[in-house]
């Protein structure tokens, strides 16, 4: 492609005025004709420079006489990290040693601040004066983790004006909880807090869409009412008993699991969660995660017709706990199974599939099944077969194979799957090869309500 030549008058003739002021603007400013970033209007370019990380924004001074002035006056971007003694600066971060005279010499907004504090007492200490600063009056996005030490009250001085705040590693005391009334996404991570507190926290934010929990420390269960309140991302507290109540969100559509593991200890209610849609993924077998619908156990009997996408974890030798976890979800039309022997019970009982008693959503609704780490052998094969042959309405199964699947493979996998028997006749199988054995838990897609599907494998 050509570069764009600025157009030039011809012998003896003037140039037309515009022509001629972008001649001289480009000469004041150092550009050169073919710099079309520069010729961007400022606050396009402050924009820019504010989505930078914090050293390459102070660098963009250095490019021109153009960008000298912007960075004073693009909202700031700071990132702070405390580092043990032998530990370099992250590139990304600032030391906390630079932080004052940056912030003396940003005379803009503040975007986003960004302070981890690993356990430094003198850190600490001087943040309180950086959070009171001008310079970080306005903020929008907060990031800030304490190495366990309580919240600096100050660090919520920009309640009002944050879109997105975490916080984690410390101690949140609920009566220094002030308004939020444009925060959207909050992540707590390691935090403190007492039940009163959390709920006290909760109805301060009056716009708040996502919520991610992670190994939240509260006295009593986590009680969450939120008229706005669309995502909920939870981990518990390992070993320890945790309970979380749903009592009142008109406008959730997804309970996000993406941790449980066989020893947790967790009991979930949805007492009023009217569009609930999404949930999982959690590990099919264990006994210990409890989930209730209003006052009872989630059942057959007490089963939950709104959700229609569900993600399960199960070990490959207790696939009827899976069945049997379907009977909960009449109306559920999409299925994540992920196969993982980490999941192994031991030689417990599980309750069996009783064929006397069909499962709803298998002749009604369930549509796409998606299978995980499929190795295409042993009982996983027992498992899809069955759905194969009795899914009656099924579009599609997806089984994600590791490594190259050749042609002669998946026509021995449509043998043993008795695809000639489908249930369904409109019924399609592809095999996916994929060379990653990460588990997708669609903890990445909390904060991220533009993913219909927080399972799908991008």
């Amino acid at each position: 492609m050509e570069k764009e030549e600025v157009p030039r008058a011809a012998p003896g003739k003037r140039e037309p005025g515009g022509i001629a002021a972008q001649r001289a603007r480009i000469s004041d400013s150092g550009e050169t004709a073919d710099d079309f970033i520069s010729r961007l209007p400022d606050v396009v370019l402050c924009t820019i420079i504010s989505l930078l990380p914090t050293k390459d924004g102070g660098r963009t001074q250095a490019l021109s006489r153009r960008w000298r002035h912007l960075w004073r006056s693009a909202p700031l971007n700071l990132e702070v990290l405390t580092r043990l003694p032998d530990d370099p600066i992250p590139t990304h971060s600032v030391s906390p040693s630079a932080v004052s005279d940056i912030i003396s010499r940003h005379h803009g907004p503040a975007r986003r601040f960004y302070f981890h504090c690993l356990r430094d007492d003198e850190v600490y200490a001087q943040a309180e004066s950086w959070f009171l600063s001008r310079a970080l009056a306005n903020l929008q996005e907060l990031d800030a983790s304490y190495g366990n030490l309580p919240l600096l009250p100050s660090a919520l001085r920009s309640a009002s004006t944050l879109l997105v705040a975490k916080i984690s590693h410390c101690d949140l005391p609920g009566e220094i909880v002030p308004s939020f009334p444009l925060l959207k996404q909050l992540t707590l991570v390691y935090v403190s807090i007492s039940a009163d507190g959390f709920h006290t926290l909760l109805s301060s934010c009056h716009a708040l869409e996502s919520l991610c929990m992670s190994q939240v420390r509260a006295a009593g269960c986590l009680r969450v009412s939120s008229p706005t309140l669309k995502s909920i991302g939870f981990r518990d507290n390992h070993s320890e008993e945790t309970e979380l109540v749903i009592e009142d969100a008109p406008r959730l559509v997804r309970l996000l699991l993406p941790y449980c593991y066989l020893d947790d200890c967790v009991t979930i209610r949805v007492i009023w969660a009217p569009k609930l849609e999404i949930m999982g993924p959690f590990a099919a077998f264990v006994s210990k995660l409890l989930l209730f619908q209003r006052k009872s156990p989630v059942s057959s009997a007490n089963s939950m017709h709104t959700v229609k996408v569900l993600a399960l974890k199960s070990s490959e030798n207790k696939l009827h706990a899976v069945l049997n976890i379907l009977r909960w979800f009449p109306c559920l039309e999409k299925l994540y199974v992920t196969f993982h022997k980490r999941y192994e019970m031991g030689a417990k009982d599980e309750p069996q599939y009783d064929p006397q008693h069909p499962i709803e959503c298998l002749q009604t609704h369930l549509k796409n099944v998606v299978f995980k780490l499929y190795s295409g052998n042993g009982k996983q094969v027992d498992f899809a077969r069955f759905i194969v042959l009795n899914a009656e309405v099924l579009n599609k199964i997806v089984f994600e194979v590791h490594g190259d699947y050749s042609s002669e493979s998946v026509a021995f996998q449509h043998g043993l799957l008795h695809v000639k028997n489908r249930a369904s006749r409109d019924a399609q199988f592809e095999f996916r090869s994929t060379h990653v054995r990460n588990k997708y838990l669609g903890d990445e897609h909390i904060h991220d309500l533009s993913v219909s599907d927080p399972f799908r494998q991008p």
